[in-house]
């Protein structure tokens, strides 16, 4: 178990719980995409980006499989091309930063 700001700078968790919420907004997952990003289905996804965020924003632990999962659906933002319309975050600076931030929690996320 390892909080966000053993990992993270405040930025970082930005972008992460950013990039969480367009899940509940201008994306949307099939089951098999959420299914393979380590979730039940795309409810499951739903209910546990609420709770990811959640965790990251109040420093609270996560294990190797929540690590994973955010990392996953935070890559696969699903807003696309829209990220920075919907964001208002530059998307190559936030791709450059997402690719910094993957690198970090390696260690963590590597027994999942």
């Amino acid at each position: 178990m390892v909080r966000a700001s053993e990992l993270l700078t405040e930025h970082d968790v930005e972008l992460l719980t950013r990039a969480l919420l367009e899940w509940g907004g201008p994306a949307h997952s099939s089951d098999q995409l959420a299914f393979g990003t380590g979730f039940a289905g795309a409810q499951d996804l739903l209910h546990q980006r609420q709770r990811l965020r959640k965790a990251l924003g109040e420093d609270a632990p996560l294990g190797a499989a929540d690590w994973a999962r955010t990392l996953l659906a935070t890559n696969l933002a699903g807003s696309g091309v829209e990220w920075s319309t919907t964001t208002g975050r530059d998307d190559a600076a936030a791709i450059r930063m997402l690719r910094v931030i993957q690198r970090k929690p390696a260690r963590t996320v590597s027994p999942y």
